[in-house]
């Protein structure tokens, strides 16, 4: 298959000329002459590759559309091009992540061995992603939405400190990834990660388990053991589930914490330990110091730096590229495609996911192993959500008994689940689907905009 690059320019003659040339040494091409059609190619064409100029009158210009396509589809390689650019410009379109910069007039050969170079990145970061995902190693911070950027942001100005970091967030949201992820963005990066699930940790081996015992210490220890903090000495210990240590369990933290000291259980040396210590909870940790559940003088060493995961149903934005995320694992481990039409992905987004991310990965990995076909419909989404993922009961016989309900985000969940229905009966054409509901394809798309649902990839992911 040729590689596809979508040109992005407002003059029609240079999409004219550039796209002869690419179509003659091979390349598929797509031609957009503004920012917003560029954003519609982009989910319809799923391009290879972007060339896209800078100076785009009236707007949004090269820039700003830069911006998006690294939002909606970070894995795209970008070759801006302009004839007006300045440094600052160049500097700026870098930042956000431009493969290189072209000045017009372009010439023949810089055009394609820029493309070319941007391919093979891209078909690199591609293979690399690939086996990442293989070794477990795979990207955590999957989405686009406006909280995950703002999370990623937030990392990246956390991460390079030694302090503290209380994570909180409902269960299934991700917190031991974005801890994962601190730590490999630290200077404690290729040192120990370690994990302490506290809510599994027996009461009696709370104290052997963290710090390590002697052997001999107690009925069953036949050997000497290190603790979490000894094997997690120069790197960063991860204390998952915090909230539901016990009150003992706290006070051996907290001495731990102020001293940075430990002592195996049995043992006569206390010895120094270098951990950073990331927490999370599900738990509200203030209600539980009010309640005398949980000891304040804690709950301060660790909350330095707190980072809050919002709920999934908060973004329903990242629904779509979490479903590819997804998807891409279950094909690799079942070793078949794993593909979703036009109106399955934003059905999955009408759905609320109490579980989370973690609800949202087995229902895609159940939806793979049990598809019959390649292609994941619609259908198939309703049948494995509960009460078929729809928000709106309707009563066979008699009243429905009235429950209190949130009018606005229920009509919004509504209003995804018709949008869905009819982009998958309209195999994903958008304009066919706002025929169906009887609107114009441009209000369609704006509301598809406000309800985060991405405009489909040419009916499948």
């Amino acid at each position: 298959m040729s590689p596809r690059v979508l040109l992005v320019d407002d003059e029609a003659n240079i999409r004219r000329m550039v796209g002869a040339l690419l179509q003659s040494d091979g390349f598929e091409t797509v031609e957009a002459p503004d920012g917003n059609a560029a954003m519609v190619r982009l989910a319809e064409d799923a391009p290879d590759v972007v060339l896209l100029d800078l100076m785009m009158p009236p707007g949004p210009d090269g820039l700003a559309t830069l911006e998006q396509i690294r939002k909606r589809a970070p894995h795209v390689p970008v070759v801006m091009m302009s004839g007006k650019a300045n440094l600052a410009d160049a500097v700026r379109a870098t930042k956000l992540g431009a493969f290189q910069f072209l000045e017009k007039p372009l010439t023949p050969e810089g055009v394609l061995v820029a493309l070319r170079s941007a391919l093979e990145l891209g078909r690199t970061l591609a293979e690399n992603k690939r086996l990442h995902e293989q070794l477990g190693h795979a990207d955590p911070l999957v989405g686009s939405s406006t909280a995950m950027e703002d999370l990623r942001a937030l990392i990246a100005r956390v991460a390079p400190t030694e302090s503290r970091v209380l994570i909180t967030g409902e269960s299934g949201t991700g917190k031991e990834l974005v801890a994962s992820a601190i730590h490999r963005l630290s200077a404690r990066g290729n040192k120990p990660f370690v994990t302490v699930n506290s809510a599994a940790l027996p009461r009696d081996l709370v104290e052997s388990e963290m710090f390590g015992h002697e052997r001999g210490a107690f009925t069953g220890a036949t050997e000497r053991r290190q603790g979490r903090f000894e094997l997690a000495d120069g790197g960063t210990l991860f204390l998952d589930e915090v909230g539901d240590l016990g009150n003992e369990a706290q006070a051996k933290l907290l001495r731990v914490l102020e001293s940075g000291v430990v002592e195996r259980v049995g043992g006569e040396r206390p010895f120094a330990v270098n951990v950073r210590v990331i927490a999370a909870t599900n738990k509200d940790l203030q209600q539980g110091v009010k309640q005398g559940l949980f000891r304040e003088d804690l709950w301060f060493r660790l909350n330095v730096l707190p980072i809050h995961i919002p709920p999934l149903r908060e973004r329903p934005e990242d629904i779509a590229p979490l479903v590819r995320h997804f998807a891409e694992r279950c094909a690799a481990r079942l070793r078949r495609p794993v593909n979703f039409d036009a109106g399955a992905v934003p059905l999955l987004a009408a759905y609320s996911w109490p579980g989370n991310a973690r609800e949202l990965a087995n229902i895609v990995e159940r939806l793979a192993i049990l598809a019959t076909s390649d292609l994941i419909a619609a259908a198939d989404v309703a049948r494995v959500l509960p009460n078929g993922g729809g928000v709106v009961a309707t009563a066979q016989a008699g009243e429905v008994p009235w429950r209190d309900i949130a009018l606005s985000e229920t009509l919004d969940q509504y209003e995804r689940e018709l949008i869905a229905k009819a982009l998958s009966a309209a195999r994903g054409n958008v304009a066919e689907a706002a025929r169906r509901l009887q609107t114009d394809r441009a209000n369609l798309y704006r509301r598809m905009r406000r309800l985060g649902i991405e405009p489909p990839l040419r009916a499948d992911l």
